[in-house]
Parts: C-alpha cells; sequence; structure tokens
C-alpha cells in the first residue's frame, strides 16, 4: 500500500528553508528603509541650500566678508560667508565692480545624532563699497 504525503523530516526542512528566506527579505527591506530615510535627508538638504543661496545671491544688503547662519529646525541650519573673488587689476576702488564668492553650508542631523553637511558655492557681481565719511 503506496502512502502519499510529505514526511516530518522534509516539512522541518521546507520550513527552515522558509524560514531563512523571510528573515534575509526582511533584513534586505531594513537596509532599504535606513537607504530611503537617508535619502530624504540629503535631497531636502540640497533643496533647502538651493533655496538660501538664491536668497543670498539675491540680497544685495549683505555686505561682502559677512558670515551669516540660521537654523531651519532644531536638527538642520547652515552657515554662508561672502568673500572677494575677483577684484580688478588696477586697484580695489570704491564702486568698481567684483566678483564675490558666496559659500554655503547646510548641516543636518541624522537619526542616530551624527552631523552630516552639504556644501554649496555660488558667485554673485558686487560693487567695492564706498567707505563712509567721518
Amino acid at each position: 500500500m503506496k502512502r502519499s504525503g510529505f514526511t516530518l523530516l522534509e516539512v522541518m526542512v521546507a520550513t527552515l528553508i522558509m524560514g531563512v528566506a523571510v528573515v534575509s527579505l526582511l533584513a534586505s527591506i531594513g537596509a532599504s528603509m535606513r537607504n530611503a530615510a537617508r535619502l530624504t535627508a540629503y535631497d531636502r538638504a540640497v533643496m533647502l541650500a538651493r533655496t538660501k543661496m538664491d536668497e543670498i545671491l539675491v540680497d544685495h544688503r549683505i555686505p561682502t566678508g559677512s558670515t551669516l547662519e540660521g537654523n531651519f529646525d532644531p536638527d538642520m541650519g547652515w552657515r554662508a560667508h561672502l568673500s572677494p573673488f575677483e577684484t580688478p587689476h588696477q586697484g580695489p576702488l570704491p564702486g568698481t565692480k567684483m566678483l564675490e564668492r558666496v559659500e554655503l553650508e547646510i548641516w543636518w542631523k541624522t537619526a542616530g545624532g551624527e552631523r552630516r553637511t552639504f556644501p554649496l558655492e555660488g558667485f554673485r557681481r558686487a560693487v567695492i563699497p564706498v567707505p563712509p565719511i567721518q
């Protein structure tokens, strides 16, 4: 008489194989979720950096040599420095046009508390200011 079905050993081996497959699948899903969160934070930093850079580039009230900083929220902020990049060869005469470098650094903290940074650099036209009369 022939019986059909699985033996206990076959069922246990199949269960072990499925368990290993499920554990490895869950581990890869966890890694994917961490990478997605990291990339989301980086994309947010890039977007905020571009916005802040645009604000600084169009605000000509900020003097050359200034360092500015601020926060977007408690875990994300920025720091900018404006410096002369290219000045005329004949000497820096007041009222002469020049090129300014804007160096911007965006920082944020990861879920683990690690600080990450994203540097950005831009240039704008400026005029060498006339010194105040005293």
